[in-house]
């Protein structure tokens, strides 16, 4: 009977801590110092009203929105925020989503400097803990 109730604390036990990694495991970052950066364009050119803005990530890979998978998430676009939004909260209309996984985008824009940022996030669009984050670049539209 005793071996039995062990048994039964070890699962319950076990079961909790699993169901907790789980839930954690997806938000928060698993590799050592993951990024994300526009490839393309880069910081301080000049570029045409409608242009491609290619994004990267490195440590981590991209997956679609509502994809629970481990280590990955999907792209999130600021365009002349300035402010990054609460990364304690998901992502919302102030970030263009790009939740099918894409990895680039064309974008139309007024002639003048704008700036680009990329956010990734898990597949909740919560940012990641800790949130991986470009640098902010700028860019001119002639």
């Amino acid at each position: 009977m005793l071996k039995y109730f062990a048994f039964l604390c070890l699962l319950t036990f076990s079961l909790n801590l699993l169901a907790h990694s789980e839930s954690e495991e997806s938000h928060s970052v698993q590799f050592k110092k993951p990024s994300v950066y526009i490839v393309s364009p880069k910081n301080g050119d000049k570029v045409t009203s409608t242009f491609i803005i290619k994004f990267g990530l490195k440590g981590m890979s991209v997956s679609p929105a509502g994809t629970k998978k481990t280590n990955s998430g999907h792209h999130h676009l600021l365009i002349d925020g300035n402010e990054l939004p609460d990364l304690t909260k998901p992502l919302g209309s102030q970030v263009t989503h790009f939740g099918g996984g894409q990895t680039e985008t064309t974008v139309t824009l007024q002639p003048g400097i704008h700036t680009l940022q990329l956010i990734l996030g898990d597949y909740l669009h919560r940012p990641h803990n800790p949130p991986v984050v470009s640098t902010l670049i700028t860019v001119t539209v002639e």
